[in-house]
């Protein structure tokens, strides 16, 4: 069994092979997937999924003691002409179609949900401009359920941008037709009192390709659970991510990508920087590839760049194999504190501290940013790390 000849972007090195006797994905020693939240024990803080989970700042989501708002979230929707975008009831066919939840919340989030949004994107489409999702909390606490469908050979990109203050719990669905590619931006500038907890769904279809990139900066809780699995062969999928954990933050994004088609390819990279007193990033990412997942090619990196004292990371990596029979299979997980050495040769040729550190921070994250592709986008998330880090200089000279 061979690795993988191309590193995907993000690894330094090819990564090791590991091949698991039993099952270690972390899903599969949880509850049955069921949209019913009375399948799902109230959690306790001792269970896999929970452990690293501070339950007390969930705002009830997690026990059921949480009341939907009238004042929870706004939702506004500007979609390029050709996209059909509707409200739905909890009765419409296509919601739940990519994916099951696996937690209490995430089942509370569907068992409580009034309307959905559905946008679709026809067959063959492909949009010049992208779509654009703005989810704006309004103080309250809200259940959403949003479904971003795209019929074969369509190609788009949706940006999905979270701000304001609010304790939300949502499910997203991806419905990728053959062929279709779709590039999702899930931005999290949240304000500092925000719980944001959702569990994202792609079904990706035969030869078709999903791209997401996960930008988390804002928010007291931030959990999400981003999920794929595949309808077809030759399905691609890419899930990159970028978070700046600060001071008292708790940010939390466990991933599983499900091979149960062969001949599928997967690569997941992301990567964290924290600063400041109990700063805490947790990074789960779970790779299952079934017997039946035949000529499966996958990687899945992440990197931890730890800026101050005080701040703390749990990254896992899981990988299970069912197959000998795959392309290559890999993982990695590195945790380091700021490297003083390029601080040094920086400040040596005369930059200041405050900006060495900047450029540092920068390069850390440069690959990740350049994958959003939407200029506007990549020059705000940029502004947000300087201004994370000036904050940081700020409160280190008071």
């Amino acid at each position: 069994m061979a690795e993988a000849q191309n590193i995907p972007v993000g690894s330094t090195t090819a990564g090791s092979i590991a091949v698991a006797a039993e099952s270690t994905v972390a899903t599969r020693m949880s509850a049955p997937p069921s949209f019913d939240v009375a399948d799902f024990p109230v959690p306790h803080g001792r269970e896999e999924e929970w452990r690293f989970t501070p339950l007390e700042r969930l705002g009830g989501l997690h026990d059921g003691t949480a009341v939907a708002t009238g004042t929870g979230i706004k939702v506004d929707i500007d979609a390029p002409e050709g996209v059909t975008v509707e409200t739905v009831g909890r009765d419409d066919a296509r919601l739940g179609k990519a994916g099951t939840p696996v937690d209490r919340v995430a089942a509370q989030a569907y068992s409580s949900f009034e309307q959905a949004t559905v946008v679709t994107v026809p067959k063959e489409t492909q949009l010049a401009e992208p779509i654009r999702i703005a989810v704006h909390g309004e103080g309250g606490t809200a259940f959403g359920h949003q479904v971003v469908e795209l019929g074969a050979f369509a190609e788009a990109v949706v940006v999905i941008d979270h701000t304001g203050d609010a304790v939300l719990a949502a499910n997203v669905d991806y419905v990728l037709g053959d062929g279709a590619k779709l590039t999702v931006v899930l931005v999290q500038d949240w304000d500092d009192k925000a719980v944001h907890i959702a569990q994202h769904n792609a079904l990706v279809g035969r030869d078709a390709s999903f791209k997401s990139v996960v930008v988390t900066f804002g928010g007291d809780v931030v959990r999400l659970h981003p999920r794929v699995s595949y309808a077809g062969t030759g399905g691609e999928a890419e899930l990159f991510g970028l978070y700046f954990t600060d001071k008292g933050q708790h940010q939390e994004h466990r991933l599983l990508v499900d091979h149960n088609k062969p001949h599928c390819k997967s690569n997941a990279v992301y990567k964290g920087a924290l600063q400041g007193d109990d700063a805490h990033a947790v990074w789960i990412g779970d790779v299952l590839i079934r017997a039946v997942a035949e000529g499966t090619d996958t990687y899945e990196m992440n990197r931890n760049l730890v800026l101050t004292d005080g701040a703390r990371v749990d990254s896992v990596p899981n990988l299970e194999i069912e197959t000998g029979e795959i392309a290559g299979a890999g993982h990695a997980s590195a945790t380091g504190r700021f490297d003083d050495e390029q601080l040094f040769y920086l400040m040596a040729r005369g930059i200041p501290e405050a900006e060495a550190r900047r450029l540092v921070v920068r390069g850390f994250f440069a690959e990740l940013v350049q994958q959003i592709g939407l200029p506007d986008v990549e020059e705000r998330l940029l502004a947000k790390i300087d201004a994370e880090l000036e904050a940081s200089v700020l409160e280190a000279s008071a």
